[in-house]
């Protein structure tokens, strides 16, 4: 049944919405405007759609909210807007306006009662451990049986990466020692799906970074970043689960906190904003959000270590759309791989374009996911690469959906991997990583 908002519910304010001159600039850059040319598929669509609800005009039913989850946040909009409208965010926000007058169970269930606990999501991703540990999904490929699942279900099982024996969380001491002299003492997020789907990586990233003469601080109690529940409507748990990495990170006493996970760092840096409004907390979120760091970011404030090792073949990048434009990070990943002997990068067209991955859009808006990412897995074949680099988990799965689908000899890896690579095994007599 339709319903409008009522004036009791949480709301965008008419900054928000009302400010819009129609230029249409935000058409230019929306990857779901490009697939579909369709005005409710655009940021200005979303915007009048928005508007048109929250002023009474036009109930908020099913469709609309629809209209408002098929926005894949890329965040293109928000930056190129010449008044300050910020569409993407807009679209999240009606989702919270959604939620309010239809509550979900299952988004109970699964924001609160799963994804921040840890131990239940390893628990929950067992089963693909076990499908990985025992050969299955070898024999899968090697019978050819992948191509007689239905599309949808075949990508969804190729995005999955070489999944870690056991998850990095319960093996990684809290305490990382730098290798030699310990310079810095920092902390580090470990993001659920780094965890849980790319261990091998956010070790590599704590190799490196005691390798640069950092003590690392891990704390094992974290609990999820925040964005999953956010994007769903559940802007009252993302709350909870500041309140919570906050506190602990403050006990670390740790001088800047450092996430591989573009994803989670985005979010980690909006803590200020997301609890501007609770007294007893904004200063602290304020005062946490300013010491999160991208690990790439970090890596070049400080002085680093050029590798010494040599990874022959040709790079290129996907810049994830909440590092490059939720944190202004896209220099530095390309930077430290020009810093690899014998790697030639090259630049990818359309890189900081959305792969179409969004969180979780290849499960719930599969035509327009998989359409956005084959005109990405389509550059990454123009460029001739042997890798593409990626900082973001989301992006890395998509993107190894794609190079699989089209049978590209293409490895996606995370910058902070290949560094690790050039670096070698860690020195004799040291400890560093996990």
């Amino acid at each position: 049944m339709a319903m409008r908002v009522p004036e009791s519910a949480w709301r965008p304010s008419e900054p928000e919405y009302l400010n819009c001159i129609r230029c249409g600039l935000c058409l230019a850059v929306c990857p779901t405007y490009r697939e579909y040319l369709s005005e409710t598929a655009s940021p200005r669509g979303r915007v009048a759609l928005a508007r048109k609800s929250l002023e009474g005009e036009l109930a908020l039913s099913p469709n609309l909210a629809e209209q408002m989850y098929a926005c894949f946040d890329c965040l293109a909009c928000n930056e190129i807007c010449p008044v300050g409208i910020r569409p993407a965010d807009l679209a999240v926000e009606m989702r919270s306006v959604q939620e309010q007058l239809r509550p979900s169970g299952w988004k109970e269930r699964l924001f609160k009662g799963l994804v921040p606990q840890p131990g239940r999501m390893e628990l929950a991703t067992w089963p693909l451990r076990v499908y990985e540990r025992l050969g299955l999904r070898r024999l899968v490929y090697a019978l050819g049986l992948a191509k007689w699942l239905p599309p949808q279900l075949r990508d969804l099982e190729a995005m999955l990466p070489h999944l870690p024996q056991r998850p990095l969380r319960p093996a990684l001491p809290e305490v990382t020692p730098a290798q030699g002299e310990s310079l810095r003492r920092v902390g580090f997020f470990l993001g659920c799906a780094q965890s849980l789907m790319f261990a091998e990586e956010s070790a590599a990233t704590l190799r490196v970074l005691a390798r640069n003469g950092c003590t690392v601080i891990t704390p094992r109690e974290t609990v999820c970043c925040g964005m999953p529940a956010l994007s769903y409507g559940r802007a009252d748990l993302v709350r909870q689960q500041a309140r919570h990495n906050i506190q602990l990170f403050e006990q670390a006493q740790v001088e800047t906190i450092i996430t591989d996970c573009a994803t989670c760092g985005s979010t980690l840096k909006d803590y200020g904003g997301i609890l501007a409004e609770d007294p007893a907390w904004a200063a602290r979120a304020a005062a946490f959000a300013a010491k999160v760091r991208d690990v790439s970011e970090f890596l070049l404030t400080i002085p680093l270590e050029k590798p010494t090792g040599c990874i022959e073949g040709r790079v290129t990048y996907h810049d994830p759309c909440h590092l490059r434009r939720g944190q202004g990070v896209w220099q530095q990943p390309r930077r430290l791989l020009s810093m690899i002997d014998g790697l030639e990068f090259v630049e990818l067209p359309e890189a900081d374009w959305c792969c179409g991955s969004a969180g979780s859009q290849l499960i719930t808006h599969y035509e327009t996911s998989s359409r956005v990412l084959q005109r990405k897995t389509d550059h990454i074949a123009s460029t001739g690469a042997d890798f593409v680099a990626s900082g973001c988990p989301g992006c890395q799965m998509q993107l190894i959906a794609g190079v699989k689908r089209q049978g590209l000899p293409v490895q996606v890896v995370h910058p902070i991997a290949l560094l690790d690579r050039a670096y070698g095994p860690t020195p004799q007599g040291k400890k560093g990583g996990a």
